[in-house]
């Protein structure tokens, strides 16, 4: 979905004067608005304009001289005068949605996260309520259709705040207030990655999990999601739903075109990393039900693609070595037993997180074996 929005294009529309908004001349804020309105050169006007709202901050008119000023401010990039002049306008006038999606190009131009969640909704909310009253009335679909048009880029807006953050705490609060916003934005799959990510970095490994398995209910092919919440079925012993979970992630990886934000070299690390992925937490969670067969044929699978990647290959070897051991002992066949044994060896050799099991599994099965462990 690509968003035409313009900061240029609103500012433009702020500098007429309404019919609701008639003003004597020969009054002394009549008299100034008519000065303003001659006036040609953008310095002297701003200047007239910040004499206005000095000398007449209760005039009917003072809304409108506020809204001036912040389309100035934001031209000049002077962008936190233009937020102040845009709330002291929306002061006047709560539903402008011109002066409300300038405050947010404002905040987002400061690379502020709170305030771009701020005038996002606020944004949001004045469109809705245009969108609402067009239902009511007559329609100037002219103005239906950009209300619309603002309201999508209000949503856009968070999710590009949330992808240039690095710190957790703002990415979930962003992806959070988009999501109690509007939980069908065509944004927050683009983005829940990111944010399962920052739940798990921040210690809330668990929320991410029923975050994970919420997201798919929306979008079932959402790979960030199945991969989280495969690992987080398994960890919680769910096996049914860890299998189901990575089949639907090996499928997915193996099917899925690459999305339009993410570029191909991104796309092609992403699958290189996501399928063994899916094979391993696969094959261990066979493994837990001794479906030993299932897991060897699978993780047999992922074997071929982990060669560099020491911690995900020590993990599937481990599992190997696992269902290996438990199909020769059960068949009696020494050769499998034997494979068991090297796939062992070969993740004990290798920094992982099961690298001391794998340590252990080398004794067991060279003493079952009768061999020295090595």
């Amino acid at each position: 979905m690509k968003i035409i929005l313009l900061a240029g294009a609103l500012l433009t529309s702020l500098t007429g004067i309404s019919a609701g908004q008639a003003f004597d001349p020969n009054t002394p804020d009549g008299s100034l608005v008519a000065s303003i309105q001659k006036e040609t050169d953008p310095g002297q006007k701003q200047a007239l304009l910040e004499d206005f709202v000095g000398k007449f901050p209760s005039s009917h008119l003072a809304g409108w001289a506020w809204g001036q000023l912040q389309a100035a401010y934001l031209q000049a990039q002077r962008y936190e005068k233009a937020i102040g002049a845009g709330e002291k306008s929306l002061a006047v006038d709560p539903d402008a949605i011109e002066v409300a999606y300038n405050n947010l190009k404002a905040a987002e131009a400061m690379n502020d996260a709170e305030a771009v969640m701020k005038w996002s909704a606020e944004t949001s909310r004045a469109a809705r309520k245009q969108l609402a009253g067009s239902q009511q009335g007559a329609v100037d679909q002219s103005r239906v259709d950009y209300a619309k048009q603002v309201d999508t880029y209000t949503e856009y807006s968070v999710y590009a705040m949330s992808a240039k953050t690095t710190e957790p705490a703002k990415i979930i609060s962003l992806t959070e207030s988009l999501e109690q916003r509007n939980p069908h934005s065509a944004y927050l799959s683009k983005g829940y990655g990111r944010y399962l990510n920052a739940l798990r970095q921040s210690g809330q490994s668990e929320k991410a999990g029923t975050a994970a398995q919420h997201e798919l209910e929306r979008d079932p092919s959402n790979e960030d999601a199945l991969v989280v919440a495969a690992d987080y079925s398994m960890h919680n012993k769910q096996y049914d739903q860890a299998l189901e979970y990575s089949k639907k992630l090996a499928e997915v990886m193996q099917s899925k075109a690459k999305p339009e934000e993410i570029n191909e070299a991104d796309w092609d690390k992403k699958k290189q990393t996501l399928l063994p992925m899916a094979y391993w937490i696969e094959g261990a969670s066979h493994n837990a039900q001794s479906q030993f067969a299932d897991a060897d044929k699978v993780l047999r699978n992922a074997l071929p693609l982990v060669q560099n990647d020491d911690r995900l290959q020590g993990m599937v070897l481990f599992q190997l070595g696992v269902a290996n051991f438990q199909l020769g002992k059960a068949s009696k066949n020494t050769a499998m037993m034997r494979q068991a044994l090297k796939f062992s060896q070969r993740s004990a050799a290798l920094k992982s997180p099961v690298q001391a099991d794998a340590q252990n599994n080398v004794k067991a099965i060279s003493k079952a074996l009768g061999v020295p462990a090595r």
